[in-house]
């Protein structure tokens, strides 16, 4: 693998640091605080993201027909990479754009293309994830949400929960069950369903990691017409594992998680903590962690770039990036000392917002166990 950028690329992200350092205002620190789905986020995104629209930036690895500029997934992930550092100034937007749109790309008819993807493209739409219910987190296939066909509409009947952007989304990216009688993967199916629907009842979930986070989708005999159903009925799960092998890496943690290290290394100087030999070794060890989760992922990139097929290469890196997380946001904790128990302080926060990198886009321990089937050929059990 050649390890440079093109000075192209490196040109590009000059250019969008330059952006980002003038768009973001003074109060960005407190407004980003509880990550992306609170409600101030979610409200900054639609100016943030029209900016880099305007600029061709913000799907500009999408193919020209669909509002992109043709661009490689090097350029997705040189934007990806500024802007969780920085917090994920597009807020709910950085779904759109990694997996939402490529997903109705590769499935969506010529209207369902034609309505979502421009939308997309100019940053004035937010979407959520109906994917986890209450007794189908990790197992996933188990889910039991009902879509069943009565005339023109699929009438919906269920639960979700988990559901980050909820509270602000126009659409939701809705997995249900369209054959009653199906087990498992078999009769699973994908709905583009909007939010403003009837009988759609939406409650917050408290949480540590931030207010409005986490939500409770409630589906009482909802109406969806059959024209949001994206891709063949029943066969559902092909399209979300299609999904899921882009949104595995959308998000790279790892440059949020090297930037949250300098920081603690410089705070740890000013301590004069860095003659502690363990503290060497463990800043040492964070930022192997953070240098091997940007590797993996880049690899991943790099088969996207070449047109090459998914892989287990990309739980491969989602595991390394939340490891790399969850292991800076521990060392800040040490670090810190008693100042890390400040609630909203550096390193809280920190540490609150790794808590959902082992659990988002399926357990840390799922994606160890796809990597042992799939990558290394072991059986299941």
């Amino acid at each position: 693998m050649e390890f440079g950028w093109s000075e192209e690329d490196r040109r590009y992200r000059r250019e969008l640091i330059a952006f980002v350092e003038e768009a973001l205002p003074e109060t960005w620190s407190e407004l980003s605080a509880d990550g992306p789905g609170s409600d101030a986020q979610a409200e900054f995104s639609y100016e943030f993201a029209g900016k880099l629209a305007e600029r061709g930036w913000l799907t500009q690895h999408w193919p020209s027909e669909y509002g992109g500029g043709d661009a490689t997934a090097w350029r997705h992930i040189v934007l990806s990479e500024e802007m969780w550092a920085r917090g994920e100034p597009r807020g709910p937007q950085y779904m759109n754009v990694n997996w939402i749109g490529p997903t109705i790309m590769q499935y969506g008819t010529e209207e369902q293309k034609a309505h979502h993807l421009p939308l997309i493209s100019s940053g004035q739409v937010l979407w959520c994830q109906g994917f986890s219910e209450p007794e189908a987190g990790s197992d996933l296939v188990a889910l039991r949400t009902l879509a069943l066909r009565d005339g023109d509409d699929y009438v919906v009947n269920g639960s979700k929960i988990w559901t980050s952007y909820a509270n602000n989304a126009q659409y939701c990216f809705l997995l249900v069950r369209t054959d009653p009688e199906s087990q498992r993967h078999r009769g699973i199916s994908v709905l583009l369903m909007p939010m403003d629907l009837p009988g759609i009842e939406v409650r917050e979930i408290p949480a540590v990691v931030g207010d409005r986070y986490f939500h409770e989708v409630f589906l009482t005999d909802v109406r969806v017409p059959i024209g949001c159903l994206l891709g063949p009925e029943h066969e559902g799960w092909s399209i979300v594992s299609y999904a899921l092998q882009y949104e595995r890496v959308g998000a790279p943690r790892y440059a949020r998680a090297a930037k949250t290290l300098d920081e603690i290394a410089e705070h740890a100087r000013e301590r004069g903590l860095l003659d502690d030999l363990r503290i060497q070794e463990r800043l040492g060890e964070a930022r192997a962690l953070c240098e091997a989760a940007r590797v993996l992922t880049y690899r991943v990139v790099d088969q996207r770039a070449h047109g090459l097929p998914p892989t287990p290469d990309s739980n491969v890196a989602r595991v390394a990036g939340t490891r790399a997380d969850r292991a800076i946001a521990e060392l800040a904790l040490q670090v810190h000392g008693a100042d890390a128990l400040e609630y909203g302080g550096f390193a809280d926060k920190n540490f609150r917002m790794a808590m959902t990198a082992g659990v988002a886009v399926g357990t840390t321990e799922i994606q160890l166990g796809l990597i042992a089937s799939r990558a290394l050929g072991l059986p299941k059990g």
